[in-house]
């Protein structure tokens, strides 16, 4: 079973979620969120809605929805900020956090947040990727964007550019590229993942004239961690780095910030990409884009990259099912 938060109700989270659920599923979904926020959106749309609150029997029928409800303080105006919404916005992220630790939820399917209103709001908010990891209280976790076949990592999120060199540490980098290769075996069932590590500099650094970071930080991590076993290739150019003959032996690319990889990979596939976090004790993915809220209460919205999240999670959910099932079988 999936959870499904739709993020910031004055944007396209709701419309998304609403939008989807026009057809009937294989595998069932709960949303938590305001009911009577996903109603009047619907009504918005001129789309039907049945809103049920039976978790323990969630509905597969298109044009129905299973509600876990949590209620915000404020209407909703499709494209308004509200910061008095924010608090039940996080309940509903935490609520749906909470269900899948308890295994209650095989997968957390998120829709886009608005990080300036809850900043707004006096919450603390870089970002899913970094408040999940909180919430799980996990060591750290990985962005990873999915596009088909490309698979991108980023071992720094949402840092500033000037401030990349600094975060970039050898801890940091080996414990990400430890957690990319862990997760891409157990939740992708790949068994020897072929990663490409980019450079930091332009050219990798040119032998250092462009930089010290390949020398004193990435190639000692990946020397160090190619001899525990790790199938690495790197530092690579980043600009060459995203070519058919690099890629097509390769599983994943680590990028080394934010902007190095994530255009490329939306390039590659924008509105079908898909964000994925790496390192959590449950599934979680994610749009590849923000709230639009221009378009929010419009119809005009792409469902490609959402639909490619719902497909997602579902395939790493049911291959845990699988691989859980595997493991507890009489030998």
């Amino acid at each position: 079973m999936l959870v499904i938060t739709p993020g910031e109700p004055a944007g396209i989270g709701p419309d998304l979620v609403i939008m989807a659920a026009q057809a009937a599923r294989e595998l069932p979904w709960i949303v938590a969120a305001d009911a009577d926020m996903l109603a009047a959106r619907a009504s918005a749309l001129n789309l039907p809605l049945t809103v049920c609150a039976d978790l323990d029997a969630p509905v597969l029928t298109a044009g129905e929805l299973t509600v876990l409800h949590t209620p915000l303080a404020a209407k909703v105006i499709p494209g308004r900020l509200d910061p008095a919404n924010v608090p039940g916005v996080m309940q509903a992220l935490d609520a749906a956090i909470s269900g899948c630790q308890r295994g209650q939820f095989q997968a957390l399917v998120t829709g886009p947040m608005q990080k300036s209103v809850v900043n707004d709001a006096g919450v603390t908010f870089s970002g899913h990727t970094e408040y999940l990891a909180q919430a799980a209280a996990v060591d750290d976790v990985v962005m990873l964007l999915v596009a088909g076949e490309l698979r991108v990592a980023v071992a720094t999120t949402h840092v500033p550019l000037r401030d990349v060199a600094d975060a970039l540490t050898r801890e940091l980098l080996a414990r990400r590229l430890r957690i990319l290769h862990t997760d891409l075996q157990q939740k992708f069932g790949i068994a020897d993942p072929h990663i490409l590590v980019a450079g930091l500099n332009p050219h990798a650094g040119e032998q250092g004239h462009l930089g010290q970071e390949e020398i004193q930080v990435i190639t000692p991590v990946l020397e160090q961690l190619r001899a525990a076993g790790l199938n690495l290739t790197g530092p690579l150019p980043a600009d060459t780095l995203f070519t058919p003959q690099h890629l097509q032996h390769a599983d994943a690319v680590m990028a080394m910030y934010h902007d190095q990889g994530l255009p490329v990979l939306k390039y590659a596939g924008f509105g079908e990409a898909v964000n994925v976090t790496l390192g959590l004790p449950f599934m979680r993915t994610s749009v590849d884009h923000g709230t639009a809220l221009d378009k929010a209460g419009t119809g005009d919205v792409d469902l490609g990259s959402f639909r490619a999240a719902l497909s997602l999670a579902s395939q790493l959910a049911l291959a845990s099912q699988l691989a859980l099932v595997s493991q507890l079988a009489p030998a």
